[in-house]
């Protein structure tokens, strides 16, 4: 059942949180009705949304930082994670679901208003565009990221949205690695000091995933983010 799923997964992660397991249940059934009308994830069977995007996202409560009132940016939200998992397990967090492409936001626009959730938006924007914009910049305590791109070009997105103090966590697979080795510069360049780094498996299945977890340390150069072609053509 995938509520067990969900109850095993976080007892097995040592996490422990006060869930809700109707709300997860609601947002999986708007998120079910809401794939059929936009292509929002290839993962939509019940049992493996519960472990591979709910589960998935709420490993990051095996960071400290992410319990209380924090103001958060989930970067390339996509279908809402780990955004909308974090929220329902920690509704005092603040957070902006950013992402390029309007149609998953409409999308979260909808489970937003349809679940009643509190201090929690959308944000129709490029990342390199938030980066820039004043009213963001450096203005967040906490950022996160799934899947969007490597991680030596995910700083440059990322970092400068990140308050001096506060922590940007990368979510990662296996092969992570190879990719803290390339991004070791880029990090130290826009202000970041690699934390911690945590590994671990989501089930007895393997499923291995981790945790890349960096520390704003000092203001970002204004330079940074340049723009994405840029950032893709030339990482830091």
């Amino acid at each position: 059942m995938p509520k067990e799923i969900l109850e095993k997964g976080l007892k097995d992660q040592a996490i422990d949180l006060n869930i809700n397991y109707q709300d997860f249940d609601k947002f999986y059934q708007l998120l079910k009705v809401g794939n059929e009308k936009t292509d929002l994830t290839n993962i939509i069977e019940e049992d493996e949304v519960y472990l591979k995007h709910f589960l998935d996202s709420l490993c990051l409560f095996k960071i400290k930082e992410f319990y209380g009132a924090k103001k958060l940016v989930d970067l390339g939200t996509g279908a809402g994670f780990p955004g909308i998992p974090l929220k329902l397990a920690n509704p005092d967090l603040d957070i902006t679901l950013l992402d390029s492409l309007n149609k998953r936001l409409i999308f979260l626009d909808s489970v937003i208003e349809q679940m009643d959730l509190k201090d929690i938006h959308t944000l129709h924007m490029r990342g390199e565009e938030a980066g820039k914009d004043s009213r963001l910049r450096e203005t967040y305590d906490l950022g996160t990221s799934r899947a969007v791109s490597r991680l030596n070009m995910l700083v440059e997105l990322a970092l400068p949205l990140i308050k001096v103090g506060g922590y940007f966590v990368a979510m990662k697979g296996k092969n992570v690695d190879e990719e803290v080795a390339e991004a070791t510069k880029a990090i130290e360049t826009l202000g970041g000091q690699i934390k911690d780094l945590i590994k671990f498996d989501l089930s007895q299945d393997d499923n291995q995933r981790s945790l890349v977890v960096i520390k704003k340390v000092k203001p970002c150069p204004k330079k940074y983010p340049r723009n994405f072609g840029q950032i893709k053509k030339k990482p830091l």
